[in-house]
């Protein structure tokens, strides 16, 4: 089995040193990802200029790896060019987690999205981080044990994997949708300049099922998504409230 591995925390991350050796057990690993971290960066694509990519200046035990001046996405899709019948894409391991409503602008995500949009199974990685790098090592056995999880399922198709920080088992889960306090923090630089962060404050616990719910209370939460972003509930309430093809609406 050919294995691509990639990030958004870019080529110099830990994170996918511990993906890309976890991996090698189930195949062919090669590295494609960012030469600079992209970070939130989203399902962002480069088509103003051209991609290139050069060989990694750091080792990965032996694996082929390779920096693209460009996004997640990009690393996918040109990784999966150059490397021809690609049959499963990792993302990860990120340094931080993407929970709920965070999967809508992770780079993490997004280059396992563009692995699914090319019909490749794939799969997006993420732990929390503290003040000290995540334990890889110690998550290492979590992360075999839910790649041979997944492997078991024959289906091209795609899932958000997270990992707390001291796991004690695995669950299914769905996606944890939440509302945020969205609350802007405003500083200065040291030239006195006005700056400011963006934060987020959930406002409502997480459900139990839930992604959020299964790191809160150390599970290794699999989430499927799907591509198809259509409101299948909404779209029949539109059409029996509001039908758009009729006489008195031309």
């Amino acid at each position: 089995m050919r294995i691509l591995v990639t990030n958004d925390d870019g080529i110099y991350s830990p994170g996918i040193a511990a993906l890309a050796h976890a991996a090698g057990m189930f195949g062919e690993v090669r590295v494609v990802a960012p030469d600079v971290e992209q970070s939130s960066m989203g399902h962002a694509v480069t088509h103003s200029r051209p991609l290139s990519y050069k060989k990694s200046p750091i080792e990965f035990k032996g694996i082929e790896a390779y920096r693209v001046n460009g996004t997640p996405a990009d690393c996918v899709a040109l990784g999966t060019h150059l490397w021809a019948n690609t049959d499963l894409v990792l993302s990860g391991i990120n340094m931080g987690p993407n929970l709920g409503n965070s999967m809508w602008h992770s780079g993490t995500l997004a280059a396992a999205k563009q692995a699914a949009l090319l019909g490749i199974k794939a799969v997006a990685l993420s732990t929390p981080v503290g003040k000290t790098e995540p334990d890889f090592k110690a998550l290492e056995p979590w992360v075999q044990k839910t790649l041979a999880l997944l492997s078991e399922i024959r289906e091209h198709g795609l899932y958000n994997v997270n990992f707390p920080a001291n796991p004690q088992g695995i669950r299914w889960t769905r996606q944890s949708v939440r509302l945020y306090d969205g609350h802007i923090v405003p500083g200065t630089d040291p030239m006195g300049r006005k700056h400011y962060w963006f934060t987020v404050t959930p406002l409502e616990p997480a459900e139990e099922g839930t992604d959020r719910w299964a790191v809160e209370n150390n599970f290794v939460s699999i989430t499927p998504l799907r591509l198809d972003l259509t409101n299948e509930q909404e779209l029949k309430a539109a059409i029996e409230q509001a039908p758009a093809d009729t006489p008195d609406r031309l």
